[in-house]
């Protein structure tokens, strides 16, 4: 998977009980012939390369179904006293609304009955990207950040990059000019900027007026000898 360091922003929903699940077996149905139940087992193995998270979707989405989101790693571990998920090695993180990569991500989940992703924390060559719908049905705007460290709460939905931190929308370029600059990127793709901070404005080169000819510099005649 090639290394990319990219933007900015966000993790959906955890379920606590799926988390449990991949650290206990699942019960044995004894109905079963062994040769279905060896076929399930292998069907699991070849579906563990990445876990799939489904869940309710968070604030803002104009959806009542749930958000799946895939985390993958080359090693995961849950601790479910603690209600938490850390994900290392080559993590990339695919969901409808965003996409992650780092090097180590660590999700917290709330605790009661409607147990959910309460908040995410990437760290090591942050990259998110996050694509705001035109809401005259164009082309998305796509916003890629790039950080040390992004921190997602999902109670606002709001993603905060640190450590030198950059986000680019198109041809611009905002850039933290010191390490303790901190942005802020919400669920609306706004951002908020604390901290000293550059910010570069790019405009393409304007393209010439078809038919339009630059006029040339006229020549001065040589005079021809005299006889």
């Amino acid at each position: 998977m090639k290394r990319v360091a990219v933007s900015i922003v966000l993790i959906a929903n955890v379920m606590t009980a799926q988390l449990h699940g991949q650290v206990a077996p699942a019960p044995t149905d004894s109905s079963k012939s062994p040769k279905k139940r060896e076929k399930a087992v292998a069907e699991k193995g070849h579906k563990s390369s990445g876990d799939k998270i489904s869940a309710p979707a968070a604030t803002g989405l104009q959806s009542n179904e749930p958000t799946t989101t895939e985390i993958y790693a080359d090693e995961a571990f849950f601790d479910s006293t603690k209600n938490m998920g850390i994900f290392s090695g080559r993590v990339k993180v695919t969901d409808p609304r965003f996409s992650l990569q780092s090097k180590k991500l660590t999700v917290f989940i709330t605790k009661g009955q409607n147990q959910g992703l309460e908040k995410a924390v990437a760290e090591g060559d942050v990259g998110l990207v996050r694509d705001r719908p035109d809401p005259n049905g164009g082309a998305p705007t796509r916003a890629v950040g790039r950080a040390d460290k992004a921190v997602y709460t999902a109670a606002t939905g709001d993603v905060e990059l640190t450590g030198t931190p950059r986000v680019q929308e198109g041809m611009n370029m905002h850039v933290a000019t010191s390490p303790d600059t901190v942005m802020i990127i919400n669920q609306n793709n706004q951002l908020t900027t604390h901290g000293p901070s550059r910010t570069e404005i790019r405009q393409p080169p304007k393209e010439e007026t078809k038919g339009e000819t630059t006029p040339s510099v006229a020549s001065t005649p040589t005079p021809s000898p005299k006889p």
